[in-house]
């Protein structure tokens, strides 16, 4: 055996992975089977047994069409938030690259969302986004007349607003690691580009962003994929509402769930899951494919 592979062994034995294990399946794979079982009965509230229903459940969810809104709604969601987070999250990594006292300051206060709550960030934006909220007066009182925006009454705009404030509240977090990226730039490599005659504009598109791929890889990755599992930021600020307009997937689920139809609900959350894998693996080969062809 090779000495490092029976040393690795020594010192890291198997058994060290039985508690997270035991963890994963009671937690993660346990549920998923069982939620996959529950998709094909009729298990709800208002019976005393479970019975097997085939595809009564799939049948029933895609002929009402609320499910076929809401899967739209999820993609408009999830796509917007990885443009508005990646998007804001670039721009100050790239504003804050230097290492200064106050770009350290601005980094912390730009962090700050990151880390509270989604639900108190969303019930924040909503009072001031409200119609007569807090932007409303402002406006008001600063053109003299009553103003009304509206923006969470709009059912086009409505699911918008809420993604650039979602992305706003983790941008933090993809600056963080733009930064990262930024920082294992060789700076030999920067210094020969300005030998050559490279300006600002040319350094940061020829050098850096392509070299900041791994640093994409990572922040699309996930915030593609963790906005399609989205529910708090949505609940806090509109419900669903208006008229269903930013009514994603897992708040069709929750309000499933709580009317007590609960094979249905488990169903949305089976296509859900399908949902992410179909979109989690291509985005993820075309990425790494990207950083492949750079490096």
């Amino acid at each position: 055996m090779n000495p490092h592979k029976a040393l690795m062994k020594q010192n890291y034995p198997l058994r060290f992975l039985i508690p997270a294990g035991a963890m994963l399946v009671v937690f993660f794979i346990v549920p998923t089977v069982m939620n996959f079982v529950f998709a094909f009965t009729d298990w709800s509230a208002f019976k005393n047994t479970i019975d097997f229903n085939g595809i009564d459940n799939f049948v029933t969810l895609f002929q009402d069409g609320t499910l076929l809104r809401d899967i739209r709604t999820t993609l408009i969601y999830a796509v917007c938030i990885a443009i508005f987070q990646n998007t804001f999250g670039l721009l100050l990594a790239v504003l804050l690259e230097e290492d200064t006292r106050l770009n350290r300051f601005a980094r912390v206060m730009f962090f700050i969302p990151v880390i509270m709550s989604a639900l108190a960030v969303g019930y924040i934006w909503q009072a001031v986004l409200k119609t007569d909220g807090a932007l409303d007066q402002m406006l008001s009182a600063l053109v003299g007349h009553h103003v009304t925006t509206g923006l969470l009454g709009n059912t086009t705009w409505a699911i918008v607003v809420i993604s650039a404030i979602q992305g706003w509240k983790w941008m933090g977090l993809a600056m963080l690691i733009f930064l990262a990226g930024l920082k294992t730039i060789d700076a030999d490599v920067i210094e020969a580009a300005r030998i050559d005659g490279a300006n600002a504009h040319q350094l940061f598109w020829t050098i850096k962003f392509p070299l900041l791929a791994p640093a994409f890889t990572f922040n699309v990755a996930t915030s593609l994929l963790g906005s399609l599992n989205g529910f708090d930021m949505v609940q806090a600020m509109t419900k669903g509402g208006p008229g269903g307009s930013t009514e994603i997937l897992n708040i069709f689920v929750w309000r499933t769930f709580g009317q007590g139809l609960y094979s249905q609900s488990t169903t949305m959350s089976m296509i859900l899951f399908i949902l992410v894998a179909l979109i989690a693996l291509p985005v993820i080969y075309f990425l790494r494919r990207r950083e492949r062809n750079i490096f």
